[in-house]
């Protein structure tokens, strides 16, 4: 089968366009024919070996992991011999950050209890842009930041995949959201019911004198005791991504914070696949929409990645594994 091959740590550039076996599902796994898949800040990361904490869980000196690619939709072609709550022919999409990932190919073995049944009312190029993403979201507003009615909420890196997922996740909750990204991506924000937007580079939104009862930080570039200057008193400061410096600074320090202010910073330890099916539950209501950059060519993903670390894509970037 075609894949997109990590052979070493460098630019995406680097990344080869290759043939390797076709994979065979164990016995509590099945063997999905991948139609999408995205570019997320795992990839990103992961090509570069950077920060070089990654190196220490992927391989210090070359990468252990032969095939990058988190989030995939497609379709089951085999099943193991154990499996019993998926058949032939089944619609899934998951987040593979925990098995192995692999989704940069045209084929991926995935263990049965990660998957989900995609939502009938969406295609794969939507569907693919769900898992993690989504998940993130819904971890990083509703279980770590526990939002309610009434608050005053931002977002910080608002366009991208996280930012648009996390914006339709608030609505119902009736919150005030205030959502931070280049200038370039403004309007779609607003149009996906922002209700401030800011651009970082006219602003600094923790030298602005305004306070939020909730952050959710897709970027990390400010130090926890200025985001903390940001929070209301008992306000939440979560962080999904970003800086490796800012993130080690939130764990270090967060709890000192917390101590003394009241306020709570914390980095998200994501549990891959965990809320999907309420992901889909709001998708098959028509309360969730995926923002989409693309379709793009299998053969375009390093080039792609490339685009992902530069910040200048819009939502999440579809990859289609048969255009």
């Amino acid at each position: 089968m075609k894949a997109i091959l990590l052979k070493k740590y460098g630019m995406p550039s680097d990344l080869e366009i290759g043939e390797v076996a076709k994979p065979v599902p164990k016995d509590d796994e099945v063997l999905v024919k991948i139609h999408a898949a995205s570019i997320n800040d795992w990839d990103w990361g992961l090509v570069r070996g950077k920060p070089y904490i990654i190196r220490l869980f992927f391989g210090l000196r070359k990468p252990k992991i032969e095939i990058p690619g988190v989030d995939v939709s497609g379709t089951i072609e085999a099943v193991g011999d154990s499996v019993s709550s998926f058949t032939v022919g089944d619609e899934i999409y998951c987040d593979l950050s925990e098995c192995g990932l692999g989704a940069f190919a045209e084929y991926v073995c995935v263990p049965e209890k990660m998957l989900t049944k995609k939502p009938s009312n969406i295609s794969h190029n939507d569907a693919f842009a769900l898992p993690h993403a989504g998940i993130l979201a819904l971890q990083g507003l509703v279980e770590m930041g526990r939002v309610k009615t009434g608050q005053r909420v931002l977002i910080n890196g608002a366009g991208g995949g996280v930012g648009t997922l996390g914006i339709q996740i608030l609505k119902p909750y009736g919150v005030e959201v205030t959502g931070v990204d280049s200038g370039e991506k403004l309007d779609l924000m607003k149009s996906l019911g922002f209700d401030n937007v800011m651009d970082y580079r006219k602003a600094d939104f923790t030298a602005t004198g305004e306070k939020y009862d909730l952050i959710l930080d897709t970027k990390s570039t400010r130090s926890p005791f200025k985001v903390a200057r940001s929070l209301k008193k008992n306000g939440i400061y979560v962080t999904v991504g970003g800086s490796m410096v800012r993130l080690l600074e939130i764990a270090l320090f967060g709890w000192l914070i917390s101590l003394f202010t009241g306020k709570k910073l914390g980095v998200i330890a994501l549990k891959a696949n965990k809320g999907l099916d309420q992901i889909s539950k709001l998708v098959e209501q028509g309360q969730l929409r995926p923002v989409v950059d693309g379709p793009y060519e299998f053969e375009k993903i390093p080039e792609l990645i490339q685009y992902f670390g530069e910040g200048r894509h819009l939502g999440k970037i579809v990859v289609e594994m048969d255009k």
